[in-house]
């Protein structure tokens, strides 16, 4: 029988949104087949792709942060610091998760991770300069592969790669693997969840696992004197410790302090640095990123071949890989005619999966937002750009059918003979229509019906105050008395507690989120309203609320692996990890992986 911590190491399978690929030949000019000749060259494809793929499930795991100013910021700043490490022996990669707890870490092959919990500190550049050349350290000294722990991190990404192994959805002759079945073949869907179970531990145990002193103290010269040889205050690294030590508590159990321990010896060591060191000049990376894209397409490309030359399988999807060190590559350098070319790419594919749909059930309005994001972007990098031509078309064309549809729609909506869907874009495409509110009210109602609460409140809501005094309107507010009372999500009835158009309402939502709180029974609900309404009065309730439930999930956890039930003993520990991280449970569990590893 297995025991947690041996089922903390089964290994995953994640698969990323699909992407379109950008064909080779868009790749292909001015690029040639190796990373070296642009300085920087994969010296062991094997540490590199597992680190990559990592990287890519951790992007898939956490989900990117879209803040594309604090990312252009890390990018410019990451890049600085790389350039004077004179590292080649990979690329170097830098992402912004979507995580709450702050933290930064970074893996063997060169990519280096900050969450958006860290960001949320308030870091001067000085103070990202630090962080990030702490985590460039690590990747320069090498110490992924060094530790002297029995799983060292190395360890932890081949269980990474080790997806398909035994979660096998697609070909069902593949070899099971090492892990055990106990009770004959298992349900797809069983592989899934041991799969997603999986990937929780690997990257909370990317996040855990902390270096020794020796390489703390290393890691910590080397960002010291690379931040300041890329030109930033070397006496940021002690201001970022010294920050943390007043808004984090100093706990193994939480957040930067489980992966960078040793506060005390360090900050008396940064303080002295700071005393031998002085800022110098700073030097522009353009360069430097536009090598580092080379090489990461490059990368992208001899993959493609790769791929190509071996046999594929009838309907198996593309390589996400290949996706993945190309959207690498235009993070590294946004400027390029290769970045604008795989971002026009990528909006094509969705354009043409839209165009898919019904007429009628286009969303025209979510296209016509992601081109003006894009045309933004470009026209910030390059107001010159020819791209921002086919943007513009683009978008005027998108005008023009939605004006042309609009009649269409409204006698459409007036025969009321609908789908949801229909009802989704009509408010997408037409945000300023005279009919919204009665279009939201519909909605709203629609949302109901398919037990969509959430949903449901946010478009009367939207109907009661695009109209408060139409018959929309009332009727609007009048659903809103009434779904109240039945209303289970915590964040619906904060939504509802927070708007101060009818006290009633508000009152009647304040009583029940405060009678809620103490009885919902899914961490999903606890952990969706913290993650929306971190500063409510009622922040510190769900936090208990959500600790007791994670304690009865971990002894129902107990309970199937006894009986042998794998599957839903997973199932149990991945909702723990997922949405209760930081209770005393998690604590527990992820403790256990790293002590049996």
């Amino acid at each position: 029988m297995l025991g947690l911590p041996a089922l903390l190491r089964v290994p995953c399978l994640f698969r990323l949104p699909r992407l379109a690929r950008l064909p080779t030949r868009l790749l292909a000019a001015g690029l040639v087949l190796s990373g070296a000749a642009h300085g920087q060259e994969v010296v062991n494809s094997n540490i590199f792709f597992k680190s990559a793929e990592a990287a890519r499930q951790a992007v898939d795991h956490y989900g990117t942060y879209d803040n594309r100013e604090e990312l252009e910021r890390i990018q410019d700043i990451g890049y600085r610091l790389a350039q004077e490490s004179s590292f080649t022996d990979y690329p170097f990669s830098f992402y912004l998760v979507d995580m709450p707890i702050p933290n930064a870490f970074a893996l063997p092959g060169g990519q280096v991770f900050v969450t958006r919990g860290m960001l949320d500190l308030g870091l001067t550049d000085d103070m990202l300069a630090g962080l990030l050349g702490h985590e460039i350290g690590h990747v320069v000294l090498q110490h992924g592969t060094k530790m002297k722990k029995r799983a060292t991190l190395l360890n932890v990404l081949s269980q990474a790669l080790l997806v398909g192994v035994i979660v096998s959805t697609r070909d069902s002759d593949r070899d099971p693997g090492p892990a055990p079945v106990p009770y004959g073949t298992r349900s797809e869907g069983a592989d899934r969840v041991m799969g997603a179970a999986a990937a929780g531990i690997v990257f909370s145990e990317l996040l855990l696992r902390g270096y020794s002193r020796e390489f703390e103290d290393q890691a910590d010269d080397a960002g010291v004197r690379l931040t300041a040889e890329a030109g930033f205050e070397p006496g940021g690294f002690g201001a970022l410790m010294s920050l943390m030590n007043i808004r984090l508590p100093q706990s193994k159990e939480y957040g930067y302090w489980s992966t960078h321990p040793f506060f005390d010896s360090r900050l008396r060591a940064a303080l002295v640095r700071e005393d031998l060191l002085s800022k110098q000049e700073s030097t522009p990376a353009d360069a430097y990123r536009r090598k580092t894209q080379a090489s990461l397409l490059t990368l992208a490309r001899e993959k493609e071949s790769k791929k190509d030359r071996e046999s594929k399988k009838p309907g198996e999807e593309p390589d996400e890989m290949i996706e993945f060190l190309q959207d690498s590559a235009v993070t590294a350098w946004p400027r390029s005619t290769e970045a604008h070319a795989i971002r026009l790419e990528r909006l094509q594919a969705g354009l043409d999966q839209e165009l898919e749909n019904n007429r009628l059930s286009r969303d025209y309005g979510q296209l016509i937002s992601l081109y003006r994001s894009e045309l933004e972007r470009v026209e910030a990098l390059d107001p010159q750009s020819p791209h921002a031509v086919q943007l513009r078309e683009a978008l005027t064309g998108f005008d023009e059918t939605v004006a042309e549809i609009y009649p269409i729609a409204v006698e459409v909506f007036r025969r009321g003979i609908y789908e949801t869907d229909f009802l989704e874009t009509f408010v997408s495409n037409y945000p300023d229509a005279d009919e919204l509110a009665e279009v939201s009210l519909a909605l709203g109602e629609a949302y109901s019906r398919l037990r969509r609460p959430e949903d449901a409140v946010s478009m009367l809501l939207r109907a009661w105050r695009e109209a408060p005094e139409s018959e929309a309107g009332e009727r609007a507010k009048r659903g809103l008395l009434i779904l109240t009372p039945t209303l289970q999500k915590l964040g619906a009835l904060q939504e509802l507690a927070s708007q101060a158009e009818d006290p009633k309402l508000k009152a009647l939502a304040l009583d029940r989120l405060a009678e809620s709180i103490g009885t919902f029974e899914a961490l999903s609900n606890g952990a969706e309203f913290l993650e929306k309404y971190p500063e409510s009065e009622f922040s510190e309730a769900v936090n208990e609320r959500l600790d007791k439930l994670a304690e009865d999930l971990y002894g129902e956890a107990l309970l199937y692996q006894r009986i042998g039930d794998q599957a839903k003993a997973l199932e149990r520990i991945q909702n723990i990890l997922t949405n209760a991280p930081l209770s005393p449970v998690a604590s527990r569990l992820r403790a256990s992986a790293v002590l049996e590893s």
